[in-house]
């Protein structure tokens, strides 16, 4: 049985069709990442399946009893009431020191990160507390809302191998929207192209040289999209992304 599942989901947003008969589904041990332009559907999607959004039409099946681990798109935190990030890794619920310094270890924390306030933390670090927050939960399912928007690439690409390296440790399906396109389809093992509908899904090989994606994303038909796959022969450091030898191509291309 699929950790969850999209059948035939159609959302409305203000009188107009946002999701038109979408068909999806996320299985354990599995990364499934959601591509497409600005206001293709992508978030509200990722909110209908989380349940925080009521399809008007379909149905949502989620598997019993399944523990979801959510990693927003951004966080503000108020500046002017300083939170250590030990008090953050608490919210909702109270974890022990050994839980806190394991979750941490695994996104490439240190210990001495809790004593820090949130608000002193580089973007690196903060998503990766974020990360630390969400896989205190357990999760089944560990859910990604375009979590490397304003890292760079390296920062991006550091965050993506930390991701499948905690799907295999915890063995959750991974469902991911991102517009990081060059790292997306390294760190991937199923696409999905939405622009309102499920254009093209499959294989990043599949969704890379299929001609709805291209039209998509502006490549044509002569356009090229470098694809690379992770290697593990690089180490996580404590507190900085991690060092790694990748060759990428030149095929960077962006979803705006």
């Amino acid at each position: 049985m699929a950790l969850l599942s999209a059948n035939s989901v159609s959302v409305f947003r203000d009188g107009r069709l946002v999701l038109d008969g979408v068909d999806m589904s996320v299985d354990r041990g599995e990364i499934v990442t959601i591509v497409g332009p600005n206001g293709s559907g992508k978030s509200t999607l990722l909110e209908t399946l989380i349940g925080a959004i009521r399809p008007d039409r379909g149905k949502i099946r989620r598997a019993p009893r399944l523990r979801i681990g959510y990693v927003p798109q951004s966080l503000h935190i108020d500046p002017s009431m300083p939170m250590p990030v030990r008090r953050f890794l608490a919210l909702p619920h109270p974890h022990d020191r050994l839980s806190r310094a394991r979750a941490l270890a695994q996104v490439g924390l240190s210990e001495a990160v809790e004593d820090q306030p949130m608000t002193g933390l580089s973007g690196g670090q903060f998503q990766r507390v974020l990360l630390a927050r969400a896989i205190l939960m357990e999760p089944d399912l560990l859910v990604l809302d375009e979590a490397t928007r304003g890292l760079d690439q390296p920062g991006t690409a550091a965050f993506y191998e930390i991701v499948e390296d905690l799907r295999q440790v915890l063995n959750c399906g991974v469902l991911m929207v991102s517009h990081d396109l060059h790292v997306v389809m390294s760190a991937s093992d199923r696409v999905i192209c939405l622009n309102g509908h499920i254009c093209c899904h499959g294989t990043p090989e599949i969704v890379a040289s299929a001609p709805e994606y291209r039209a998509l994303f502006g490549m044509g038909t002569r356009g090229t999209l470098a694809l690379y796959r992770h290697t593990h022969d690089h180490a996580h450091d404590a507190d900085h992304d991690c060092d790694h030898d990748h060759s990428q191509g030149d095929g960077g291309h962006h979803a705006g």
